[in-house]
């Protein structure tokens, strides 16, 4: 059986510290200045009254502020808990920073005030879980066991035959679930970063300019439609209370789908077609989405660019279908 906190410290005497008050002022000779009978910087002293106050005052925030972080800590040591083992390890690789000293020792506190041994259980095996996973990211971190280039190598594995051909689109139906498969594991082990992106963008560029290679062009085309649809459903502003914004719904139900199936949901959803949700209605939630990924990511970095451009093909395929259906001209 693994051991569990087994490097906890001993002993946490040592985390409490003690308050020496100061007199706010030092008394000092600094001589006096006079005019007529006013005397300017007379000294004087801080009652201990006064000095009492300020040592309760520090202790009351200090007191706070720890507080505040328990609260913090034992959110989300509830929300792992809670966790099935696919956001278990999004949340892990969310919040590793959090997985510090405090995080540990609170979660062994809670482990050895369980009224049942099932309890105890449980919260042995979600620490034995997050260190497993910590160590996991710790690991490829320091190795850097996969590059940028191999990870788009694995998800572009299932398109690509033994001797490196293209078929595209794929002749297997299941290819595309198993790209979308893998890119949902690599993201959730947070491989899916600039570095990345920045391969994908080199090699589609790269694919343009050679001309002959349209299969490639488009399978790295749907690896970033891929990873678009994953980031931007990771958050979803369908719900406000109780009530549904049937815009914002229609939205999300475009961005989760494949790219193939954006003319027939649009046709479904849309007015001028056979749904409920008006073209100004979907422009409008896209328009504010754009505007909350531009504040949520970083200004200039291939995500930002990669979801936004996302979010405009949906705008500009709804644009296309609305003309189409109102008989005017492109």
């Amino acid at each position: 059986m693994v051991t569990v906190f087994s490097t906890a410290p001993q002993c946490f005497h040592s985390l409490l510290h003690r308050i020496h008050p100061t007199p706010l002022l030092r008394r000092r000779n600094y001589g006096t200045a006079t005019f007529g009978k006013l005397k300017i910087f007379s000294s004087f002293g801080v009652s201990e009254w006064q000095k009492r106050q300020i040592l309760i005052c520090a202790v009351n925030q200090e007191a706070e502020e720890s507080f505040k972080k328990t609260v913090e800590v034992d959110r989300l040591i509830d929300t792992l808990k809670e966790a099935n083992p696919n956001e278990l390890q999004r949340l892990v690789v969310e919040n590793v920073l959090a997985f510090n000293e405090s995080f540990w020792i609170r979660l062994a506190a809670r482990t050895e005030t369980c009224k049942s041994d099932d309890d105890k259980k449980d919260y042995e095996e979600l620490a034995s879980s997050v260190m497993s996973i910590v160590d996991r990211l710790v690991h490829k971190t320091h190795e850097n066991i996969d590059s940028a280039t191999d990870v788009l190598k694995e998800i572009l594995k299932p398109v690509v035959d033994k001797v490196d051909e293209i078929h595209w689109p794929p002749q297997d139906p299941e290819a595309l679930k198993l790209m979308e498969k893998e890119i949902n594991q690599r993201e959730q082990e947070g491989q899916l970063d600039e570095g990345f992106l920045s391969e994908v963008n080199a090699q589609l560029r790269q694919a343009k300019e050679d001309e002959d290679k349209p299969g490639l062009q488009a399978m790295l085309q749907k690896v970033l439609q891929l990873y678009a649809s994953r980031m931007l459903s990771k958050r979803s502003y369908a719900k406000t209370g109780n009530e549904v914004l049937k815009a914002e719904a229609f939205l999300e139900t475009i961005i989760k789908a494949p790219e193939e199936e954006w003319n027939k949901l649009l046709i479904g959803g849309l007015t001028v077609g056979s749904g409920d949700v008006t073209p100004d209605e979907l422009y409008a939630v896209i328009k504010k989405r754009i505007e909350r990924t531009l504040i949520r990511t970083e200004g200039g970095s291939y995500q930002q660019r990669v979801l936004t451009e996302y979010l405009k093909g949906i705008q500009s395929r709804g644009e296309e279908i609305v003309q189409i259906l109102q008989g005017k001209p492109r």
